[in-house]
């Protein structure tokens, strides 16, 4: 009876906790294992403030699972920070459209791009809407802020604003 017992606390500690059997000639030794599992919030590696509009945003890497439109400001392929970085998100209405009134920011408004400790300000010098298609017309200019969204205006277009890094400027 108490070998049966015994078996039936065994198969329980197996189906419940993980194990480790180790056979040793005729011995055999059960070592319980536990796995400890912590998990690391991801944090942003960058943010982005607009104060005219009042945007204050986080910015995660370009290979992070949190680089989706559908939940943040995102970077999109292409980018080359400090070089290059294009910026993304919805417009409209609802909780993620973060650039809803990205549409309101005219020529030499700032905007400030926080990588680290490293803050660098922008500033807005052209703005134009071109039909969509997956692509965007850009100069190839170093120290270059591209933001982007659907246009408010017209459908099937989106709103692209280039800016340059404020040191950049001559």
């Amino acid at each position: 009876m108490l070998k049966k017992i015994l078996i039936l606390i065994i198969i329980i500690e197996i189906i419940l906790i993980p194990l480790i059997i180790i056979s040793n000639d005729k011995k055999i030794i059960i070592k319980k294992v536990y796995t400890l599992k912590i998990e690391k919030k991801e944090q942003p590696i960058a943010k982005i403030t607009i104060n005219k509009i009042n945007i204050n945003e986080d910015i995660y890497g370009i290979n992070s699972d949190k680089n989706t439109i559908e939940q943040h400001v995102t970077i999109l392929k292409g980018s080359n920070y400090p070089n290059l970085l294009i910026l993304a998100a919805h417009s409209g209405k609802g909780d993620i459209a973060y650039f809803e009134k990205l549409d309101e920011l005219t020529i030499n408004d700032e905007v400030f791009i926080q990588y680290r400790n490293d803050k660098k300000t922008y500033i807005v010098k052209e703005i134009w809407e071109e039909k969509k298609n997956g692509k965007i017309h850009i100069d190839n200019n170093t120290n270059q802020l591209i933001l982007t969204t659907c246009s408010p205006k017209h459908k099937n277009y989106q709103l692209i604003i280039s800016c340059i890094k404020k040191e950049s400027i001559t």
